[in-house]
């Protein structure tokens, strides 16, 4: 199974994924450890365009061949980006689940994207500016929504394990 992960900056989308890969042993893909992994290389600068993506597509489907289960994180902005996350599915026979965390409470997402720490060496991490300013299109397709504003870590684990069936 591949469950693709998104949602904007500081929603808790990885301590959703991380707490879900715990819980089931499920392999964790950040596609932000990807892209700064490009950035200490020397072969880029943030920000990194479609790389980490693309190496992101072809890591979760390595790992969906072996049998194992994708969480895949990332902000996952875009159709574009959403399509290929599908597409990697189909290619593998695996079922998607896609799932997008909001956090409905705009000052506590504001607070949570000011209070934040750097888990990935030098990460850059996006302002309040940069996150509400970002091109982020609305899905248009059924997907499972998060409210990390409503609901605490368990809550949220337990509705996307649902909806997975793992």
């Amino acid at each position: 199974m591949l469950i693709s992960l998104g949602g904007l900056p500081a929603t808790g989308k990885s301590t959703l994924a991380r707490a879900m890969a715990r819980e089931t042993g499920a392999v964790h893909l950040r596609v932000d450890t990807i892209e700064q992994a490009v950035v200490r290389s020397g072969l880029a600068d943030h920000p990194v365009g479609p790389v980490g993506y693309a190496v992101g597509y072809a890591l979760a489907e390595d790992h969906l061949r072996q049998g194992l289960t994708v969480i895949a994180e990332s902000v996952n902005p875009l159709a574009v980006t959403r399509d290929a996350w599908r597409d990697v599915a189909l290619r593998t026979g695996v079922r998607l689940l896609e799932v997008e965390t909001v956090c409905s409470d705009t000052a506590e997402h504001r607070r949570r994207s000011a209070e934040r720490t750097v888990d990935i060496p030098g990460l850059p991490l996006p302002t309040w500016e940069e996150i509400t300013g970002r091109d982020y299109a609305p899905w248009a397709r059924d997907h499972l929504v998060v409210d990390t504003a409503a609901c605490d870590v368990d809550a949220c684990v337990r509705a996307i394990r649902q909806a997975a069936g793992v």
